[in-house]
């Protein structure tokens, strides 16, 4: 068992508080499942089986969310990277998996003193003209502190909390052993693919630790978007920056959260949903870069309808090859042409996936079909994206890791700007964004680049031939050259074939038993009439066994046996 591959007495501790956890939600057959039970309470870590009863009465999500939560930092974050799968989760666990908070009570000033001053080279308080002692906010692996520059410039300080990285580390190595268990002894489970999920949560939540690769997501998003005033990037102040803190310009706006405020300071909020949904659209389409977590806590409303974005932690990235595909997918639902979005979805299943494609086609055409003749306002692209998830599980389809956090923003764009304005038109937004990504596709720049890129592979493979013909010809006179040809239909056949010569075998001898015990029968003289008639009793029993393996073996044949 992997369990026991355990060598630390912190890894069965975790174990064990996990197992408690998951028993007091009423998962206590997942624990036995997975085998944890026997190996933690042979260590002497006893394990209470009852209590569970009051929890039995929530719907499974909502047991789920509070297991996550009670297991600290890093399920939660891995709850939340789940909520971005909307592939694999129907929409009541995505939306109960999306209620996660990683808010925390912050750590007092003194604790996070000393990696400041190793990280600052001295006291914080003399790099900078103040500072605040009380946090501004706390999250599971980070809090906030203000602080204003020497000129008066208002920053945030972020930092790492201390020792979390260690915990992290621990969770994710425990998580990846869990996935690998999970995988090979629960089948019902494996569909969910445990191991890639925690392979992609483990990047994201590494990247994550890193504040000073939040910075540099930061200024990579805020050059795609120099041209466009309307939205503000924070600053960064490199000379205070490092992997465990940051500092950044500080954004003095309205919360995302609240609109009331918005209106009072007179701001238009059609105008700033139009604006989130452009700068938005302009990331994912045109960049290929993008926020991947834009909730309200993260976005303020500016004077003079700008939109400022914080937390840049989170980020996704769409090749130019998956921009297509979305456009082309996206557009083909606005535009209600079905063999385009079932074109793009076969794309995206897994080379050893087994595809009903007609099938496939027909859930797509009665799904295309209900938006027939719906005025383009009234489209829902979230709705419409959710429902597409939806056939993908259908049909045992997962979404490539790197479209499960565009998809999650697109759903939380449409639902923020709804928020802000109810009649939010998220597909005429997009219609633009749409046909300028596949007009791009195939501009004469694009065809050139892609003509050239083919041509340098020719080129390649023709250098390359005169070597590998070399190496095949050396092959073949040292007697090292073998050729191998795998045909199944044929290797079928065959199989019958030898069946077959098999039965005609077994009637031949049971025929020649036949003829040899007519004649024995008759034989007289010369031998004893006993042994005439042992021989002749064994013969017809062998006869006998021989017809009936031969009737038994072209009844099976016939069944497909």
């Amino acid at each position: 068992m992997m369990w026991e591959t355990l060598d630390t007495i912190r890894d069965f501790g975790r174990i064990h508080e996990i197992a408690s956890v998951l028993i007091r939600y009423g998962f206590g057959d997942l624990v036995q499942r997975i085998g944890v039970a026997g190996p933690l309470e042979r260590a002497g870590k006893l394990l209470r089986w009852e209590g569970a009863e009051e929890y039995l009465t929530m719907s499974t999500p909502v047991r789920v969310r509070r297991a996550l939560e009670d297991l600290g930092p890093t399920f939660v974050k891995l709850g939340q990277v789940l909520a971005t799968r909307v592939d694999l989760f129907p929409p009541d666990w995505i939306a109960e998996l999306s209620e996660l908070q990683s808010s925390v009570p912050a750590l007092p000033f003194e604790e996070i003193r000393p990696q400041l001053k190793e990280g600052l080279g001295e006291e914080p308080e003399r790099m900078f003209l103040r500072l605040e002692h009380k946090a501004l906010a706390a999250a599971s692996l980070a809090q906030t502190h203000r602080a204003w520059l020497n000129d008066g410039t208002a920053v945030v300080l972020k930092v790492r909390r201390p020792g979390i990285e260690a915990v992290v580390e621990a969770d994710l190595r425990l998580l990846t052993r869990l996935a690998e268990i999970v995988e090979s002894q629960l089948p019902d489970l494996r569909r969910y693919h445990p191991r890639e999920v925690v392979q992609q949560f483990t990047i994201s939540l590494r990247r994550e630790l890193d504040f000073a690769a939040e910075c540099r997501n930061a200024e990579r998003i805020a050059d795609n978007l120099r041209d466009h005033g309307e939205i503000v990037i924070p600053r960064v102040y490199w000379q205070w920056t490092c992997e465990r803190f940051n500092t950044q310009e500080f954004i003095d706006g309205i919360p995302g959260r609240d609109m009331e405020a918005a209106d009072a300071a007179g701001l238009d909020r059609k105008q700033l949903a139009r604006v989130g949904a452009g700068i938005t659209l302009k990331m994912v389409l045109e960049d290929g870069f993008f926020h991947a977590d834009p909730h309200p806590g993260n976005i303020f409303y500016l004077p003079g309808n700008r939109i400022g974005l914080i937390d840049f932690g989170m980020v996704g990235r769409v090749s130019e090859q998956r921009r297509f595909q979305v456009a082309q997918l996206l557009h083909g639902l606005v535009e209600q042409d079905s063999e385009s979005v079932s074109e793009v979805l076969i794309s995206w299943g897994s080379s050893d996936a087994e595809i009903d494609e007609a099938r496939l086609q027909i859930d797509v055409d009665s799904f295309v079909d209900q938006y027939r003749g719906v005025p383009l306002k009234e489209l829902r692209m979230g709705m419409m994206l959710s429902d597409v998830t939806h056939i993908l599980r259908d049909h045992g389809l997962m979404l490539p890791p790197d479209l499960a956090l565009m998809i999650k923003t697109f759903l939380t764009l449409e639902g923020l700007g709804r928020q802000l304005d109810p009649d939010f038109d998220m597909a005429s937004e997009a219609r633009p964004y749409l046909e300028r990504a596949l007009l791009h596709r195939y501009s004469p720049r694009m065809l050139m680049r892609r003509g050239r890129q083919t041509l340098l592979g020719a080129v390649d493979l023709l250098a390359d031939l005169p070597r590998d013909l070399r190496r095949l010809l050396s092959m073949a006179r040292n007697g090292r050259l073998r050729l191998q040809i795998e045909t199944p239909s044929l290797q079928a056949f065959g199989d019958q074939i030898n069946r077959a010569a098999n039965r005609l075998t077994m009637g031949v001898i049971t025929a020649a038993l036949i003829v040899g015990l007519s004649i024995l029968a008759n034989i007289s003289g010369g031998v004893s009439g006993t042994w005439i008639s042992v021989l002749v009793l064994l013969g017809l029993v062998s006869a006998v066994a021989c017809g009936v393996w031969i009737l038994f073996s072209i009844w099976r044949s016939g069944r497909g046996g």
